[in-house]
């Protein structure tokens, strides 16, 4: 008789980065049917093949992997000690054992992807998504000021709500841990899934964009995608690898039954522009922004001057060329 594998992790109140380290055991084969024991009773969890976030230790050749010792200061750049992986964060149960298991998992829910796709998609998981669990489980703070609003609706809210409430009755928390534990994985996967098949495919289209820049204005700092696809961080990385210069200020591409300027944020998913749209633009629309412009058939500048739109790429490339002689001249 074969013998039953187990996941160790601790009982009592749950949180998100076990119930996804977890998951992310379970996707693979060798722990697909893996039992899940739920303890802090040392001789239940000798008992087990592999034990996350609880134990009291940190040993990778006997899988143990909690990461609440007085001394553990695991971070991405600690574990995988290769160029490319500097995030310094303190790891959680979720960040150890995607920083040992996170390749592997990639290429079994992504067979077809290469090593290099794997490497790519495994970086901005990391960023994008596991880097915030790790964050919230080690209470390190986003800001060194108070924040305007709290978000209640991220990944480890939700999982907490799963756990009953102290006035509750007759609610079985294991069952509660494992709908925590399909919660966070639909979320991985789902998270795996576009990276794989929307956001990596498209740097192919930003590639093209920009080694074709100077066919749409000879200044090289205006862009223009055959697509509207997630353009910034796949921007940022070629600007960097490639040494682009000088460094691009608008991109151009299609919405629907119009066309959009949009500028180049000083870092992905930033506001603040490295040149926005003229300042007199701002909030405009249609006629009265054709009239101020003196580009007709302008449809609207947002009152933030990050993007604007017209009904022609020509229209398009027009704002966006006198944006860029604007700005410079100021």
């Amino acid at each position: 008789m074969a013998k039953t594998v187990k996941i160790g992790t601790h009982d009592g109140t749950f949180h998100c980065d076990e119930a996804l380290a977890c998951f992310m055991l379970k996707t693979l084969p060798r722990y697909k049917d893996a039992v899940i024991v739920r303890s802090r009773d040392m001789n239940i969890l000798d008992t087990c093949d592999i034990v996350v976030d609880v134990g009291k230790e940190y040993n990778p050749s006997k899988h143990r992997y909690d990461h609440h010792m007085r001394d553990f200061n695991e971070s991405v750049s600690t574990v995988i000690k290769k160029p490319g992986y500097s995030w310094t964060m303190k790891l959680s149960s979720a960040g150890l054992i995607y920083c040992h298991f996170g390749h592997e998992i990639i290429k079994h829910l992504i067979p077809e992807a290469n090593d290099s796709d794997v490497e790519l998609i495994f970086k901005r998981i990391y960023s994008t998504f596991i880097k915030e669990i790790d964050g919230i489980d080690n209470g390190i703070t986003m800001f060194n000021e108070e924040p305007t609003y709290y978000i209640v609706t991220d990944l480890s809210s939700r999982v907490k709500f799963l756990n009953p409430a102290w006035n509750s009755k007759d609610i079985n928390v294991d069952s509660q841990f494992l709908k925590a534990v399909e919660l966070t994985g639909q979320e991985l996967v789902q998270h795996i899934n576009y990276t794989a098949n929307v956001w990596l495919p498209a740097r192919s289209i930003v590639q093209e964009a920009i080694d074709k820049r100077f066919e749409v204005d000879p200044s090289g700092e205006i862009i223009e995608l055959i697509k509207h696809v997630p353009w910034p961080q796949h921007l940022f990385t070629i600007e960097k690898e490639q040494n682009v210069q000088p460094p691009l200020k608008f991109v151009i591409f299609g919405d629907d039954n119009d066309y959009r300027v949009q500028s180049v944020p000083v870092r992905p998913k930033s506001f603040v522009c490295r040149l926005c749209l003229p300042e007199p633009w701002g909030g405009l629309r249609d006629e009265t922004l054709s009239s101020v412009s003196g580009i007709k058939d302008a449809v609207f500048v947002h009152s933030k001057r990050f993007i604007g739109g017209h009904i022609t790429r020509e229209g398009a490339i027009t704002m966006a060329r006198k944006a860029l002689e604007l700005g410079k001249a100021i």
